[in-house]
């Protein structure tokens, strides 16, 4: 049903593609059409952008140029940017993992609801899922992974008063992905997966009652205008990105270009988005709530609600109860033994069939 769709834009992009490429200086070796994610949120305008237009540029000394989007610029959908990356429309792509989880499902583990709310052992666990993303990449999209990275934790916010995440029971929950869905119907709420950009209009008529997000994405993206109350325990996860570059480009690419790619995008990229997380995480709530000085612009008035020990265990165990037999019950024999020796150590959540 999608394929008059995608031919369409197919020989849209590949045009488009062809005229950047007709208007790019002589000088660079290399020029590579890269897709980040959203456009309005701040891992794009703060880091995917800043790295791929001005740092790996300059530090190749001009032999690398990069011509940047977005998916939502280019009018695709999220879940397809790693199909058009596979059919050649541009040479790197950044996704969220959870949007990609219906065709890969082996992905969704990279991001499960509540595996970890600690940056630091968010990150240990986003390396170690390395072989598995790898892996999965390889045989869905014939892609290599080049970095791994948060976005901000995924809250809950909500247009009716809530106490605590025992009162998202019965209520109508945006979630972004399947095991985020998972997770909102294992707590007893009636969850629905909804485009990021359609929740503003979602929440305001009333439509759905609270919605899954990063605290920042949300803020940049005017929720606090629709939404009263805030649920800062992150039950969808980090929303991690996978960046990737397709295999035809990755293998035409000499090996000095490689090197620099890799030796600058841990650098330039990933640890910035890490390092800024707690940040990020934080000026979210004081952007939202008024909680707290807002650097990015006039404060909303959200309620903050109180997150407590006993929200944190009913998680936990929708997390080991639901979500992950569920997810473990997509993937094939290899993954789980790759998940058993490399992840589950990190977060006590082995897999047994």
């Amino acid at each position: 049903m999608r394929e008059p769709k995608m031919k369409t834009i197919l020989t849209s992009l590949a045009l488009s593609t062809l005229t950047l490429g007709l208007a790019q200086p002589a000088m660079a070796e290399t020029n590579l059409n890269v897709v980040g994610t959203w456009s309005a949120v701040s891992l794009h305008k703060n880091f995917e952008a800043p790295f791929w237009t001005r740092t790996l540029p300059e530090a190749s000394d001009g032999n690398i140029s990069v011509q940047m989007t977005t998916f939502d610029q280019m009018g695709i959908e999220g879940s397809d940017v790693f199909n058009y990356l596979k059919n050649g429309l541009f040479n790197v792509g950044m996704t969220f993992s959870d949007y990609v989880g219906g065709e890969a499902p082996a992905l969704e583990g990279l991001d499960l609801p509540m595996m970890t709310t600690d940056p630091v052992k968010a990150r240990e666990v986003s390396e170690a899922f390395m072989p598995i993303a790898e892996k999965t990449m390889q045989s869905h999209y014939n892609a290599h992974v080049l970095a791994i990275a948060p976005n901000t934790p995924q809250v809950v916010f909500c247009n009716t008063p809530i106490t605590g995440l025992g009162d998202l029971q019965g209520k109508k929950v945006r979630a972004s992905g399947r095991t985020t869905a998972e997770f909102l119907s294992a707590i007893g709420a009636q969850s629905t997966v909804m485009a990021f950009n359609e929740v503003p209009g979602a929440l305001e008529r009333g439509v759905i009652d609270c919605a899954v997000t990063g605290s920042l994405s949300g803020y940049n993206s005017g929720w606090q205008d629709v939404a009263d109350y805030l649920l800062p325990l992150p039950i969808g996860g980090w929303d991690t990105v996978i960046t990737a570059v397709s295999n035809d480009t990755w293998n035409s690419l000499d090996d000095e270009t490689k090197q620099t790619i890799e030796d600058q995008i841990e650098p330039g990229f990933i640890d910035p988005v890490w390092n800024n997380l707690a940040k990020d995480e934080q000026q979210g709530i004081a952007c939202l709530t008024g909680n707290g000085e807002c650097e990015h612009g006039k404060p909303g008035d959200m309620t903050l609600v109180e997150v407590t020990d006993a929200d944190r265990e009913r998680a936990h165990q929708a997390l080991v109860g639901a979500v992950l037999p569920s997810w473990a019950s997509r993937i094939d024999d290899e993954t789980i033994s790759l998940w058993n020796a490399n992840v589950a150590p990190l977060v006590a959540l082995p897999i047994v069939k």
